[in-house]
């Protein structure tokens, strides 16, 4: 299901997981790439409706921070982030083509081993359980050659369609954040959710969504 390199400096990076089928289609998640930069501005352009509502606000305006040529600088600072040891960013594909973003960061080690986990699924993606599949996929790689111990996701109460993603995966409701992040052009409050290893185990994530028929193996 996945590969690893370096497993000292970074573990779990770079990494390839995947493949699982659900009723989307084939969902694998891959390291970003400099040549996403076209696929990545068009979907998030074209889905500013449906993106902006749950992202942290920003001083540059939508279409400056999401055009094509915004791409390498993020692209950049992710490969450099995952090079430290510090964060697990993925594309995520569905049938090959480029379907979102979803990223392990703020890794802290040693006794904590924690981070937090976001993501995104284009529009035209988001319902056929592209995101189920692609939080499986990262969990039990954060857990496994990631060697983690904690996850967490913050989400805005009202987005319900992220929390059934959430409640999908197992992830339990561990309390309320009151202004936690400043999204939409204002603090708003988000729950906060989280998984450890002994949570996920012994079968993992993955295997749960198959053994559920969410999924399959491709």
């Amino acid at each position: 299901m996945s590969f690893a390199a370096d497993g000292g400096r970074h573990p779990g990076w770079p990494a390839r997981l995947g493949p699982l089928r659900v009723p989307a289609g084939v969902v694998e998640l891959r390291p970003p790439k400099l040549r996403d930069a076209s696929a990545w501005s068009r979907a998030r352009l074209r889905d500013r409706a449906y993106l902006e509502d749950w992202e942290p606000t920003a001083t540059e305006g939508w279409h400056e921070r999401n055009s094509a040529l915004a791409w390498p600088a993020q692209w950049s600072s992710l490969k450099s982030l995952a090079r430290r040891g510090q964060a697990l960013p993925f594309m995520i594909t569905v049938d090959g083509e480029p379907a979102g973003q979803i990223t392990v960061g703020n890794i802290v080690r040693g006794s904590l081993r924690s981070a937090w986990v976001g993501y995104w699924v284009a529009a035209d993606r988001a319902r056929g359980g592209v995101a189920t599949a692609a939080l499986a996929l990262v969990v039990d790689h954060s857990f496994g050659e990631g060697g983690l111990h904690r996850l967490e996701a913050t989400v805005r109460p009202e987005n319900r369609a992220s929390l059934r993603v959430l409640a999908k995966a197992g992830f339990r409701e561990e309390g309320l954040f009151l202004r936690y992040l400043d999204v939409a052009g204002d603090w708003r409050d988000h729950l906060c959710f989280a998984m450890t290893a002994e949570e996920a185990s012994p079968e993992g994530l993955v295997r749960r969504l198959v053994a559920q028929g969410y999924a399959r193996t491709a």
